[in-house]
């Protein structure tokens, strides 16, 4: 293990602080057990520290000492932004095709949300509202439970596994908090939610002069250079919206500070990494930006929302004012409509024939159920005279 140099902060110099990430990394790797590594990996600046890290880390060492599997897995809510998706997904095959031609023992994976629980399928064939801080739907439905099923996978195959997060406690003080909380005073901890999941947060401590001076200075092990990556976050102004596996984590997703992520993000108010794209001259991404803007302005306004919740009840708060229920079917025809619009005018595939196909058979269940609810209706004020 290499030894902290003091400086005159009493703080270890960054070359000194990623050695000790380098040893840690290469000790635990090394441990007795076959407990595979999950890397979660979103494409910003932390995720591919420590997958740059990991995968340097197995070139170093001799084929006899490759013993885990380690699996890179992504996650694509289906609504990123297309730029960041196009990043990740481009990365995460440069990296497996890096993986197959040095012969490492590396899965990688982008995970999914089921098409029934798409962000589309949800707003425009169910009419949930768009999401906001008190009614955050997306998160569990397209990140959460994607990547929790893939880390389950693999816990039923191995028995436990061990989740790789770049987690760093200066990233904000929500993160400060959410990593004091799982503090043990060792290096894994259980995972809240996942069952034989370990937490291992090799690059905490880091701080992002350190992250980006790591970056910029080395060129990633599996080929080319992080100066993609470098751009996007100087393009969009923001940072990613990180990988999430458990509802604790969720905060980290939809703050007010400028990530990227999903395009159609309405928890916060103004989308300013989008924003930031276009500013700096991707103008094809301005209908995006249009279309978001304006769910976010229809959310609320009462005439484009049912009365009644989709069990058919009716909701009260305290203090005797309605909680209106899913948007109306003509809102959210409209909806589609105005996104195959942007659609065609972006020329980015937005959403898919499968979706719509959903969609309209969840429309068809709906205009039934309230026809029949409506004659139920009739014949009880009928029979009641």
């Amino acid at each position: 293990m290499v030894t902290y140099v003091a400086v005159a902060n009493d703080l270890p110099q960054p070359a000194t602080r990623l050695a000790d990430i380098r040893a840690v990394l290469y000790d635990e790797y090394s441990q007795g057990h076959r407990c595979p590594w999950i890397v979660a990996y979103s494409g910003g600046k932390d995720s591919t520290l420590v997958a740059h890290l990991v995968f340097e880390m197995l070139m170093a060492l001799p084929p006899s000492q490759r013993i885990r599997p380690v699996h890179i897995i992504a996650n694509d809510t289906l609504v990123e932004s297309p730029l960041v998706v196009e990043h990740m997904t481009d990365s995460i095959k440069e990296i497996g095709d890096a993986s197959t031609v040095f012969d490492l023992p590396v899965k990688t994976c982008i995970t999914q949300p089921e098409a029934n629980q798409s962000f589309w399928v949800n707003l425009i064939g169910r009419g949930y509202p768009s999401p906001n801080q008190s009614f955050r739907w997306c998160t569990d439905r397209m990140k959460i439970q994607p990547t929790s099923r893939y880390v389950k996978e693999q816990v039923s195959a191995a028995g436990q596994v061990i989740l790789l997060l770049g987690v760093r406690r200066s990233e904000s003080a929500a993160r400060s908090a959410s990593v004091a909380r799982h503090d043990n005073n060792e290096r894994l901890h259980p995972h809240g939610d996942l069952s034989g999941c370990m937490v291992f947060r090799p690059i905490v401590e880091l701080s992002t002069d350190d992250v980006w001076e790591f970056l910029s200075c080395n060129a990633p092990p599996w080929g080319g250079s992080h100066q993609k990556l470098i751009k996007l976050y100087r393009d969009a102004g923001g940072g990613e919206c990180p990988v999430v596996t458990q509802k604790s984590d969720v905060p980290s997703c939809g703050t007010r500070s400028p990530r990227f992520g999903c395009w159609t993000c309405t928890v916060v108010d103004k989308d300013r990494s989008l924003a930031g794209f276009v500013e700096s001259g991707f103008n094809e991404f301005e209908p995006l930006l249009d279309f978001r803007d304006w769910l976010v302005s229809i959310r609320n306004d009462p005439h484009r929302r049912q009365a009644r919740r989709r069990n058919g009840k009716i909701t009260m708060t305290s203090d005797g004012k309605l909680i209106p229920g899913p948007y109306t079917i003509q809102t959210r025809a409209e909806i589609l409509d105005n996104l195959k619009a942007a659609q065609a005018e972006t020329g980015k595939h937005l959403i898919s024939e499968e979706e719509v196909e959903m969609i309209r058979k969840i429309w068809t269940d709906d205009i039934i159920r309230q026809s029949d609810a409506q004659a139920v209706s009739i014949h009880q004020v009928k029979n009641s005279k």
